[in-house]
């Protein structure tokens, strides 16, 4: 009862946060007709180890901005139609953008020298993943929905990956990947709103600014709840909504006008800061904890209350803005033995 209060609590929270009008964005050319290409790489050998989650790679593509979302050229006359009967993601005065993104994750247990299942430590599992997703921007606020499909099992080949890669760097294999879930479609659906609450810079290019975010997630792979935020201090901050790890929603490095160093040639041009964040996570199901959804399959207990703590540095070069961070993610399930660190990288070109 105690976790349950407390998830319904989060979730009424997040939701009365999700409902807060913004306002409009101002006119810039060079920001307004420049795509974003973001490649991320997530994996715990940079912080030395090899076990929970191991690795994670993505790559998306932000669009320019778009009068509407069927500007984007590629949505089906079905998809457009119910898109403009979506709250939060039709305000008039915004500004609408189009994300593409492809991903896979890769989860090992901490234990794999055993060839046997393991019952109390993490499944083995991968997920392959195809991201389309929907964002209305003004000069402080951005939502963001997600839909997420891909497939859970051996056919997201997440196996054949980790021993390719682990053959090219000489290391060595996992022995139990006969244990991994078992092949599941995915369909999951993410709505995320981030907010710009302070904006600081003088005249030298010095500030600092913080962006909450609040979202809820729905699918047959994740049901949950997120809070967290994010301050930036530093030279020349860029001007979007923020970095973050490989996630629904993430795809925030797209340049809002053009003070943004990618483009405001007083600033020269380049930046640097410094930034910490949290992210804190509400979770109901988790199929990589919970195992497969209709068919019998490795599982542990997994906790209810999830946090990630971020520290980083983020530069800014021309067009090209490049992060790395440490990630400290707190206990997913009762019988984890080890604390989970990995790092993350991310190189967002714009142009």
């Amino acid at each position: 009862m105690y976790h349950e209060t407390h998830i319904f609590l989060l979730t009424a929270l997040a939701f009365a946060l999700l409902i807060a009008p913004e306002p409009a964005l101002a006119q810039d050319v060079k920001a307004r007709t420049s795509d974003t290409l973001t490649v991320y790489l997530e994996n715990d050998f940079l912080q030395d180890t090899d076990r929970y989650y191991t690795h994670g790679s993505k790559i998306s593509w932000v669009s320019r901005d778009l009068l509407s979302y069927r500007d984007a050229g590629f949505l089906p006359v079905w998809m457009e139609t119910g898109i403009k009967r979506l709250p939060w993601i039709n305000h008039p005065g915004r500004r609408y953008t189009v994300s593409l993104s492809f991903g896979q994750n890769i989860y090992t247990p901490d234990d794999k020298e055993q060839s046997a299942l393991i019952p109390d430590d993490r499944p083995y599992a991968g997920i392959t993943y195809l991201g389309i997703g929907l964002h209305s921007r003004s000069a402080l606020q951005m939502d963001t929905l997600e839909l997420n499909f891909g497939i859970i099992g051996p056919h997201s080949y997440a196996e054949d990956c980790q021993k390719t890669v682990h053959h090219w760097t000489d290391s060595a294999d996992a022995r139990g990947w006969t244990n991994q879930l078992h092949d599941e479609p995915i369909v999951n659906v993410h709505f995320e709103r981030k907010w710009k609450i302070l904006k600081i810079r003088n005249a030298d290019g010095l500030g600092l600014d913080c962006i909450p975010h609040a979202g809820l997630a729905l699918g047959n792979a994740y049901i949950g709840t997120n809070m967290g935020g994010q301050l930036r201090l530093g030279w020349n901050i860029p001007n979007d909504f923020g970095t973050y790890l490989i996630r629904p929603g993430s795809d925030s490095s797209a340049s809002l006008d053009d003070s943004d160093p990618r483009f405001f040639l007083p600033f020269h041009r380049f930046g640097l800061h410094l930034f910490l964040a949290v992210d804190g996570k509400a979770v109901a199901r988790n199929i990589l904890l919970d195992g497969n959804t209709f068919k019998d399959s490795h599982s542990v207990s997994k906790k209810p209350f999830v946090a990630d703590l971020i520290g980083g540095m983020g530069l800014i070069i021309h067009q090209v803005k490049i992060t790395y961070s440490h990630v400290y993610r707190t206990n997913e399930f009762d019988t984890q033995k080890s604390k989970q660190h990995f790092g993350a990288l991310s190189v967002s070109f714009t142009f």
